[in-house]
């Protein structure tokens, strides 16, 4: 499940990644503060979740890149696991990621 080379949506789709690593580093403090979570999973999942969508963005235009964004989206869902705002937080930039993708692929079906 990827675009074409040159859809414009790929850009689109590259800055939502980038957003993703933004609220991936800033959920860290949030599980900590709000949920207790310990130092070690805080970090360790927050900055996984983070490189991964942070990788999937720099990589987007190549084939390898694709997987990682999708599986970035799941990361960002699990990231709920520890605290379950997170679900929300990253149910939404799935959501807002796959309508992204809709949309690519309708502007390809359309050329």
């Amino acid at each position: 499940m990827r675009l074409a080379d040159g859809n414009p949506m790929t850009k689109t789709l590259m800055l939502t990644l980038i957003f993703e690593v933004v609220v991936y580093v800033l959920a860290i403090p949030g599980m900590i503060q709000v949920d207790a979570v310990p130092l070690a999973p805080a970090f360790g999942t927050g900055l996984a979740a983070a490189a991964l969508a942070g990788v999937a963005a720099g990589t987007l235009r190549r084939p390898i890149g694709w997987p990682l964004a999708w599986a970035a989206q799941v990361a960002g869902i699990l990231l709920g696991l520890l605290t379950p705002w997170m679900f929300a937080v990253g149910g939404g930039f799935a959501t807002l990621f796959l309508v992204e993708f809709i949309l690519g692929k309708k502007i390809e079906s359309r050329q």
